[in-house]
């Protein structure tokens, strides 16, 4: 089983292929300055294949296409076709309230984590378009996991993440992502809850 990890910054995108099997990383690499001048791609192999070159990235989409290009080349590659991939799983900075654990990917968690980009603004958008990307090339039915930074955190009582900033900040964000949040038909109560 070979898992491909995502993590998406504000203008970067870092991969690694792991063969669960023998827990090796297969390949790794770093798309880096996205949507500006001077991108730069950078794929390296578990046995020092690689390269590195300076494209055109004008957003996360394109820089996945490099990645699974580099996945299946001929001279870089690592797997001889993208079928090969048995899940993705993506780092997401801010889950908020709603997201408590890591979740498979489907439509409620897609408009859950778009209605959390005001939480993380430089984030949460990038990570998503990397989610969406992925599944416009693997398809809907490849399982996707998404793992939130704040996970770690939902443990904590309420007296201690509102400790540090007065409390009409925190519900006055609370309303701006409620507000932000388009709710489709059948989203559960659970995704909504804040």
């Amino acid at each position: 089983m070979k898992v491909l990890v995502i993590n998406a910054g504000s203008s970067s995108l870092k991969y690694q292929l792991i063969d669960m099997d023998s827990e090796r990383m297969l390949a790794k690499g770093n798309c880096e300055r996205i949507g500006m001048d001077g991108s730069i791609f950078i794929h390296k192999t578990s046995d020092g294949r690689g390269k590195r070159v300076q494209v055109p990235m004008k957003d996360h989409t394109d820089a996945f296409m490099y990645v699974t290009q580099a996945l299946t080349d001929a001279k870089v590659g690592v797997i001889k076709n993208l079928d090969e991939v048995s899940a993705i799983g993506h780092r997401v900075a801010q889950g908020g309230s709603i997201f408590r654990k890591s979740v498979l990917v489907n439509n409620e968690v897609i408009e859950g984590i778009r209605s959390l980009i005001p939480l993380a603004p430089l984030h949460n958008g990038p990570e998503l378009e990397g989610i969406l990307a992925c599944q416009k090339v693997f398809g809907e039915e490849l399982p996707e996991v998404v793992v939130f930074d704040t996970s770690f955190h939902s443990t904590m009582p309420p007296k201690a993440y509102m400790y540090a900033i007065p409390y009409e900040y925190y519900k006055n964000m609370e309303s701006a992502v409620m507000a932000s949040m388009e709710r489709p038909t059948g989203m559960s109560a659970a995704i909504v809850r804040i």
